[in-house]
Parts: C-alpha cells; sequence; structure tokens
C-alpha cells in the first residue's frame, strides 16, 4: 500500500508533529484542523459559528491539494468544546459548506484547548 503524506499551501502551519493529510488507498484523512488564521496562525476572533467557519476554509485547503470537495467527503469527526451550547450555531455553519445528502458525521464535546471546535474529515478522492 501506498502512503502519500500532504502539505497544504495556505493551511495553518501543524501545531505538532502531524501532517495535515494522509492518503491511503484512495481516501485522505485529514488532520483534526482548528480556527487558526492561516497568516497569522492566532484563533480567529468571534463564537463557535465564526470559529466553525475558519475551520472548514482551513479544511477547505487540504481538499484542494488533491482536487476534492466538500461533496466527496464521506465522514466528519467534529469535536465542541460546549455542544449543548454550540451544536446549533455550528451545524448552521455547517450547512453552508455541505448539502444534502450529507457525509457521515460524529460530533462530541471535548476539552479542547484555548478554541470551541475542531473537525477532521475522512474523503474519497475523486479518480
Amino acid at each position: 500500500m501506498k502512503v502519500e503524506h500532504v502539505t497544504a499551501p495556505g493551511a495553518p502551519a501543524p501545531g505538532g508533529s502531524y501532517s495535515h493529510g494522509v492518503v491511503a488507498n484512495g481516501f485522505l484523512y485529514t488532520c483534526g484542523m482548528g480556527p487558526a488564521d492561516p497568516v497569522s496562525g492566532k484563533v480567529v476572533a468571534g463564537g463557535v459559528a465564526e470559529q466553525t467557519r475558519q475551520t472548514l476554509k482551513n479544511l477547505q485547503k487540504i481538499l484542494d491539494v488533491k482536487g476534492a470537495k466538500f461533496s466527496d467527503v464521506v465522514k466528519v469527526t467534529a469535536h465542541l468544546q460546549d455542544v449543548n451550547r454550540d451544536f446549533a450555531a455550528y451545524d448552521a455553519v455547517y450547512r453552508e459548506f455541505f448539502s444534502a445528502p450529507y457525509p457521515v458525521r460524529t460530533t462530541v464535546g471535548s476539552d479542547l484547548i484555548n478554541i470551541l471546535v475542531e473537525i477532521d474529515f475522512v474523503v474519497a478522492l475523486p479518480n
């Protein structure tokens, strides 16, 4: 099996020892991406809506490297700092990027460090 590591120009640099993405067996697995501004590296101002929008824009940069679109995403895992408070606003922004039929999704509450949302994708790459 061939494994390809992906670095996405225009996406925030990894904050640790990980790749933006890995391609294996026709699927792209992205890192967990947060709401950092790719230029300043700082978390975008605002609440979960603004942070979700920036996070999805950052993930778009990873998709772009492999010529993929949001419609190619088959699995989304999202971590919210406060699911009860933030789910509705997060989901409203999510619908700006995804349309039916939606990918499968898991949304959980997590103890995130200084951010409100982190998201990763599994993507079926176009042939």
